[in-house]
């Protein structure tokens, strides 16, 4: 007869001293009595709900503040504007601005240069209200659509107070703002699509977090980086079959974009190769890091602007994200940056910082919640949860001192909201240029003419445009009148904006 053991109803003594339940201040237990248990907060959504909408907001004044007063560009908003309208009349993304200027043509696409399909999903909204403005609304609800992942994923680690204290340190970070003052780039896509498929397999919800990887491939031909990256995370938390899996369909995918599909949409696979130095392609560069391991340390940290970028980079989470293996998804990208021999990867002041700012908020709650079981586990203090609290808290205050040496600080600033002296002038200038025309702009002007011209950028190449409108200083007279002198009749000449008309 077999014989079974019978569980206790309770622990059984085992003769060590109980350790002393932490003592909670009687204020604080009177606060905390009355506050009920977070699955039955009702507020919750419709707070996550407003963070979203007042998140979205901000970036929006932003960006269409400097579209309004002639602050944006024409790189690159104009070609972003040219691939989306194309996709929104069911045609080829081509970008007649970028074929031109790279000598390529007038139906060259959008995906020889950067892969970024995922562009398609935004024509929708061209249908809606079709120019360079909707591109910039889209993007800050992509950016704002981020918090509710960080939101979920903090708040199973932190806390609901900590999670909100998070989700306003992500929303004021400095990728976000140095993003947004850039206009618009496919990376709106990354910080939901990454803070989604982290928050998700962390849940053990796959199908979700690996859907939103396999979106992410679709912004951009290295996005496999990132993928890569998080199938390391996945790998060294346990999960070594799916890890390995994501790590290796990730480069695979990036492998096949850059020597397959570019190629195919017109492109050449080594045009944004920038690693020469390390070797011919990828795999070529990691049989150097694995052989001569110094040389690309020291490529790493031989310029001072990468290590003060990185160090920028962890400052937001105060370096917690260091702590946790969640970090790793940034790494490759991170690397990437840093190996290459295109300064402008190193710097903040463009938008490749947003491609990691999610993570690296991910990777400082999962830190901090580490920290946290370390010191419960240590006992070198008492209610070591409050730690997350004060962790998060003080992220706040380090996006908070941040704002002003930022772009969002412009928003406090009345100036940033005043149109420039030659406002009248310019939109005197903009109404001289036809409907449907082929025009060449400067940078200024292109993002107010591409919804109803077909816009080129003025490069001071006579290439017989029919139009050109264009800031033009003092140093560029000369070249005025060389366009006078081959045929332009000068329609408009004030405050430095000339707008010329072909002759014929």
């Amino acid at each position: 007869m077999a014989w079974r053991t019978r569980v206790p109803d309770r622990p059984v003594d085992s003769g060590a001293p109980e350790r002393p339940a932490p003592r909670v201040p009687a204020a604080l237990r009177r606060v905390l009595s009355a506050v009920p248990p977070p699955h039955r907060w009702p507020r919750d959504p419709v707070a996550l709900a407003a963070a979203c909408a007042l998140s979205a907001g901000v970036y929006t004044l932003h960006g269409l503040t400097k579209l309004r007063t002639f602050r944006t560009g024409t790189y690159d908003l104009t070609i972003f504007d040219q691939t989306v309208r194309a996709y929104a009349h069911f045609r080829p993304p081509v970008v007649p601005l970028l074929g031109v200027t790279t000598d390529r043509g007038m139906d060259y696409l959008q995906l020889a240069d950067h892969f970024s399909p995922i562009l398609a999903v935004l024509a929708p909204l061209y249908w809606l209200h079709d120019g360079p403005a909707t591109l910039i609304v889209a993007q800050a609800v992509l950016f704002a659509l981020a918090i509710p992942f960080l939101w979920a994923f903090t708040r199973r680690r932190l806390g609901t107070a900590a999670a909100y204290l998070v989700a306003f340190a992500y929303a004021l970070s400095w990728p976000i703002a140095q993003t947004v003052s850039v206009e618009f780039h496919e990376v709106a896509f990354v910080p939901v699509l990454t803070a989604a498929a982290i928050e998700r397999l962390d849940a053990g919800k796959r199908l979700p977090g690996l859907l939103a990887l396999a979106g992410l491939l679709l912004t951009k031909e290295d996005a496999g980086l990132i993928v890569a990256g998080v199938g390391a995370w996945l790998f060294v938390t346990r999960r070594r079959r799916l890890g390995a899996a994501v790590a290796v369909g990730g480069l695979a995918a990036m492998e096949f974009t850059r020597k397959v599909l570019i190629p195919l949409a017109g492109g050449r696979s080594d045009e944004r190769w920038y690693f020469s130095h390390l070797g011919a392609d990828l795999p070529d560069v990691l049989r150097t890091a694995v052989t001569d391991p110094l040389r690309v340390l020291g490529v790493l940290v031989e310029d001072q602007a990468k290590i003060d970028t990185t160090a920028l980079l962890l400052w937001p989470t105060l370096f917690l994200c260091l702590l946790s293996p969640i970090a790793l998804a940034a790494l490759p990208h991170v690397a990437e940056r840093m190996l290459s021999d295109a300064s402008n990867w190193w710097s903040t002041a463009w938008h490749y910082d947003a491609f990691t700012v999610a993570i690296l908020f991910l990777a400082g709650v999962d830190g901090a919640a580490r920290l946290i079981r370390w010191v419960r586990r240590t006992g070198r203090a008492e209610e070591p949860e409050r730690l997350g609290l004060v962790w998060a808290a003080a992220i706040c205050a380090v996006a908070l001192t941040l704002v002003p040496h930022r772009p969002f600080g412009e928003l406090l600033r009345p100036d940033f909201y005043a149109a420039d002296a030659r406002a009248a002038a310019r939109h005197e200038a903009l109404a001289l240029i036809p409907d449907g025309v082929l025009v060449e702009a400067s940078n200024d002007f292109g993002p107010h003419l591409s919804g109803r011209d077909t816009v080129l950028w003025w490069d001071y190449r006579h290439r017989g445009t029919p139009w050109i409108i264009a800031s033009a200083g003092p140093d560029l007279r000369g070249v005025i009148d060389d366009y006078v002198r081959d045929g332009y009749r000068l329609l408009f000449d004030r405050e430095d904006i000339v707008v010329l008309r072909r002759a014929g």
